[in-house]
């Protein structure tokens, strides 16, 4: 029996709402799933504007369960570093092909891993600290690809990962940052007409799904061992990385 397309929707935002939802309570892995899937069944540009309500209304229960885990130094050294990739993301969003945006993203996910591994093969183990010309770089970068394709993880990972910071710490400190870059990016996709006034029913109906998948990831958080945690952290970058490579040879190829 054939599905309706309509209940076809609801079950994909539904899904992609709960991994949007469990990136925000600390398993960032989830959330390179939300957009793909609802962009099944509808434009990639609209599914990114759908979900970006859905994450800021998870942000702000993540803001509040991480509000005692955090860095404040790479939040006072990221926020105004992302601020700047959003209006640079706005002005140049026109111009920029996506594509272009993927692929940047996917070489400095793997340029990190590669040199992540590197740096353990030799047994180099110290930890780099915070340090502000690197932030802002690495900052404006994540602002800027979250603000074009939602894919401000791997800046951030590239620049918190050789920190390494305790797994809660590194969590809450991606829950504030994105959530300060979610709220940027809020009225300029009204600008660009990714959200409209049809959204908000569909909003309404999805944002308890949001705030359970926020809950549900912060207890998966809470219990799973700081070594494996950052080993799905570097899984994730890495598929991740791999699967906007794929997306950049199906569009040029």
């Amino acid at each position: 029996m054939a599905t309706d397309p309509s209940v076809s929707f609801w079950i994909a935002a539904i899904i992609a709402t709960l991994f949007v939802g469990m990136s925000k309570g600390g398993l960032p892995m989830m959330a390179m799933l939300g957009v793909p899937i609802l962009s099944v069944f509808i434009a990639p540009g609209k599914a990114a504007g759908l979900l970006l309500p859905m994450y800021i209304l998870a942000d702000v229960y993540a803001v509040w369960l991480f509000r005692h885990s955090f860095s404040k130094r790479n939040v006072a050294i990221l926020i105004p570093a992302a601020a700047i990739g959003v209006v640079v993301g706005f002005v140049l969003v026109s111009r920029v092909p996506v594509e272009a945006t993927k692929l940047v993203v996917a070489l400095i996910g793997l340029g990190y891993l590669a040199n992540a591994l590197r740096s353990r093969l030799a047994g180099d183990y110290a930890a780099r600290p915070a340090d502000v010309p690197r932030g802002l770089f690495w900052g404006a970068l994540a602002g800027f690809t979250s603000y074009i394709s939602h894919a401000g993880g791997p800046p951030y990972q590239a620049y918190t990962l050789p920190q390494r910071m305790a797994k809660m710490t590194f969590a809450g400190t991606a829950a504030i940052v994105f959530a300060a870059v979610n709220w940027m990016k809020l009225p300029f996709y009204v600008l660009a007409g990714q959200l409209d006034w049809q959204s908000l029913t569909q909003i309404s109906i999805l944002a308890p799904v949001a705030l359970f998948g926020a809950w549900a990831g912060y207890r998966v958080t809470t219990v799973l061992p700081e070594r494996a945690f950052f080993v799905l952290v570097n899984t994730a970058l890495g598929l991740l990385s791999l699967k906007l490579l794929w997306e950049v040879a199906e569009a040029w190829l």
